[in-house]
């Protein structure tokens, strides 16, 4: 990667279990107990307040192309 991202790692259930905020390149980083990883740009954790335990949802977007 080129650029800092914040990892987010989340359980079956879409959990968050652990942050790992602004990490740079050439780190490693990993939770054992999670199902997946969700990469987003540096910052956006803290910017929309998501924090450990937060349960997230995701919808489906669609663009008009019309």
């Amino acid at each position: 990667m080129k650029f800092p991202i914040d990892v987010l790692y989340l359980n079956k259930q879409k959990k968050v279990l652990k942050i790992r905020d602004n990490m740079k390149k050439s780190r490693m980083s990993l939770c054992l107990r999670a199902h997946s990883v969700l990469e987003l740009p540096a910052g956006y954790a803290a910017q929309t307040g998501t924090v450990v335990g937060d349960q997230l949802e995701f919808t489906k977007h669609t663009v008009d192309a019309g």
